[in-house]
């Protein structure tokens, strides 16, 4: 085959979206540091499949349309700086095909390398060893091997080979890829999504394994990991630690079978090594823990009502005036936990988005709320390192239409710091450099759960235990979330330190917030706050002024 139409690459993307469904949760299980923020590929999958959905429905053999609505679908359904890059790759790829009604083997690598030049443009401070490495090794390879006349499946098979061979030297280029043992998550993918592009290009149909039964799922659900639920249910997770007895008989497929049998879907088993994450939507969350515990016994487990967290959605819809009033600067949060929600909305912002750690808002989602609040000046605190990018691409979006600033705030006790600082009465240039300098200021620390057992920085990590970080370094992993609380205040309060802002979560209780309060006052002799911020995944969040 010498060339390419819009039709072909249609198939290949609908292969490659479903490729990377098909295997996100291993692309999850890579993460690098052992806490539970696992979220590459679902990042990854979510926002590929977005615009898998909109190639699917068009009816076109012009590959630079094909190309530009995956780019347009990519730009929106972007979540988490994996899917935010994943975008510009396909952006630039997209700008490389432009008025291309069907491309040859040279012109295919020449769009590719403008995918891998424009994914670099977009990150500020690249880094190597990551899915910025893999598309740019793989694109100077093929440039250099593509020639005149060459088959364009044997040019697009060696571009495939040679990003298997960048992935594979990622832990080289970064060193705690390396110490934990993992290939770079984003790389992997990506690796996935050009894999199924091949297949695709070969004729090959890859449909999407139903993720209830591990079964190819209908036509209707092509390309699709947003389906809606067939009712609600119990929304049920758990982390199991497998009985050793009991180990070498376990296998991901077993359990996943004997879920399948319960009236449930959306079910994901994970293992590594000894423990097993368990993700299921059920009507009876009872019999799914029970067959979770055949094979061991529970680190942590989850349930949430899922008709109580729809009939909330209804109502707070229903609430929504058609329209706010027009103002001139509005502030935009991003946050999880009622709690934590609660804090941002008393400190000037007019909107909270709902995200952070294991859920990452997309571009959409900020952009929706950009246009709610009704201003024409907005600031966008994310709050997150893997959400800063998404916010600043939700900006260029509209930036023909509101002017949207970008506070580059990376955890909650920054984000809070820069609303404090924000005044109503002040000009937005003065603003935006107090809130600036505020974030600046702020240094934070977090204690949350290990998922599994390593080593990094000479810390050694197990399972379960309470890892503490201050700012992002382990300095302990201990069985206690309370002294693993009173490791991270020990290692951010100093002799400069004015104040602490204490944050707990949903799984703490109250003697436990008062052993952490008892130590601040009695230890640490520093002015301080307590906030109930019932968020997920992080036991105490803390910030330092």
């Amino acid at each position: 085959m010498k060339s390419i139409n819009g039709e072909i690459f249609q198939r290949m993307v609908i292969c490659g979206a479903n490729t990377l469904h098909n295997y996100y949760p291993e692309i999850d299980a890579l993460n690098v540091f052992p806490v539970p923020d696992g979220d590459t590929g679902t990042n990854m999958s979510l926002t590929f499949s977005n615009g898998a959905k909109d190639v699917e429905e068009m009816q076109t053999d012009d590959i630079s349309e094909v190309a530009k609505k995956l780019s347009k679908g990519l730009l929106m359904g972007a979540r988490g700086n994996s899917g935010v890059i994943l975008s510009q790759i396909f952006r630039g790829f997209s700008m490389g095909l432009d008025g291309k009604k069907e491309i040859n083997a040279e012109e295919l690598s020449e769009a590719l390398s403008k995918g891998a030049e424009i994914a670099y443009r977009a990150v500020m401070k690249p880094v190597e060893g990551t899915i910025l490495t893999v598309i740019r090794e793989s694109t100077e390879e093929t440039k250099q091997y593509v020639k005149p006349g060459m088959d364009i499946e044997d040019v697009f098979a060696f571009f495939v080979k040679r990003a298997e061979v960048s992935l594979d030297h990622t832990p080289e280029l970064l060193p705690v890829l390396k110490e934990v043992g993992v290939v770079d998550s984003g790389g992997a993918g990506l690796v996935l999504i050009l894999s199924g592009f091949l297949a695709g290009l070969h004729g090959e149909e890859i449909k999407p394994v139903d993720m209830n039964h591990g079964e190819e799922s209908s036509k209707e659900n092509l390309a699709n990991l947003d389906v809606e639920e067939q009712g609600f249910g119990y929304c049920t997770e758990f982390i199991l630690r497998l009985d050793p007895k009991k180990r070498k008989s376990f296998t991901e497929d077993r359990l996943k079978t004997e879920l399948s049998k319960l009236p449930g879907e959306s079910i994901v088993v994970v293992q590594d090594d000894d423990i097993v994450k368990v993700h299921v939507h059920t009507l009876k969350p009872g019999n799914a823990l029970n067959l979770g515990q055949r094979f061991g016994e529970f680190i942590k487990l989850k349930i949430e009502n899922m008709q109580e967290q729809h009939n909330h959605i209804i109502e707070k819809e229903a609430a929504k005036p058609v329209e706010r009033p027009r103002k001139e600067v509005a502030v935009i949060s991003v946050a999880a936990g009622d709690g934590v929600r609660d804090m941002f909305m008393e400190l000037h912002c007019d909107e909270v988005v709902n995200g952070g750690q294991t859920m990452n808002p997309s571009t959409e989602d900020i952009v929706a709320a950009i246009r709610e609040v009704n201003a024409n000046n907005v600031v966008i605190l994310p709050n997150n390192s893997n959400i800063v990018m998404t916010a600043q691409q939700a900006a260029v979006v509209l930036e023909d239409e509101i002017n949207v600033i970008v506070i580059p705030s990376k955890s909650i006790p920054q984000g809070l710091s820069a609303c404090i600082m924000f005044n109503p009465e002040a000009d937005l240039e003065e603003n935006i450099n107090e809130m600036n300098e505020a974030i600046a200021n702020v240094k934070t620390g977090q204690v949350t759960f290990a998922i599994k057992d390593t080593n990094i920085d000479g810390v050694d990590i197990h399972a379960n235990d309470y890892m503490a970080l201050v700012e992002k370094k382990i300095v302990a992993c201990i069985p206690d979330k309370v002294e693993a609380c009173k490791a991270v205040l020990k290692g951010l309060v100093d002799d400069d330190s004015e104040i602490v802002t204490l944050i707990y979560g949903e799984d703490v209780t109250s003697e436990e917030a008062e052993a952490v309060t008892d130590f601040i006052e009695n230890e640490l002799e520093i002015e301080y706050e307590v906030h109930d911020g019932k968020q997920p995944v992080y036991s105490f969040i803390i910030g330092v002024e």
